[in-house]
């Protein structure tokens, strides 16, 4: 089982900034069997150049759950699972970071769709989420927002797992061991 994630945030650096969106789409290696998609109140003002990226702005969060009030789904949605996430060390660090605050230690096993590109596609001049996406014809409704990065990663992440099946055995079909 897999927890396929994107978060948006007030920065780069997890340990001074905050989730202002999450998506996790929980995928049993065929499909999506659960989703749960929320703006996040970060409780600090949200940086110009982050709304110009993103689109989030501090009027849409003021309203939305804080990080605490949904901390309880995104153990429940992701236990038992691998976190997986495009260039997976930030949204993984600052999932955690927002844990911490609340003095619960998070930990997943993790998988970066990043470092399973290079592997399992090779030869692209760039393995960012939006150009890998171009180059193999994944549209992204929703570029810098949680839900439609995340769901780019879901259709990158099948593609990877499709492409590299292993033959059926009684009917199913085998997936590889990615990690």
């Amino acid at each position: 089982m897999f927890s396929i994630i994107d978060i948006e945030t007030t920065g780069q650096r997890a340990e001074a900034g905050k989730i202002t969106e999450i998506a996790i789409f929980v995928h049993n290696g065929i499909e999506i069997i659960k989703s749960f998609q929320t703006l996040i109140n970060p409780e600090t003002s949200i940086p110009y150049f982050i709304t110009k990226l993103t689109g989030i702005d501090d009027s849409m969060v003021t309203n939305a759950p804080k990080f605490y009030e949904v901390a309880r789904q995104i153990v429940e949605l992701t236990e038992g699972t691998t976190f997986v996430a495009h260039n997976v060390s930030f949204d993984y660090r600052f999932i955690q970071q927002e844990f911490l605050r609340l003095g619960y230690e998070y930990e997943r096993k993790t998988m970066c769709t990043v470092k399973l590109s290079r592997k399992y596609l090779p030869g692209h001049s760039s393995y960012s989420l939006g150009n890998l996406c171009q180059d193999l014809n994944i549209h992204i409704d929703g570029r810098h927002r949680a839900g439609g990065d995340a769901l780019a990663t879901v259709k990158l992440f099948e593609m990877i797992l499709q492409k590299h099946a292993t033959p059926k055995m009684n009917g199913k079909t085998i997936q590889p061991k990615l990690f």
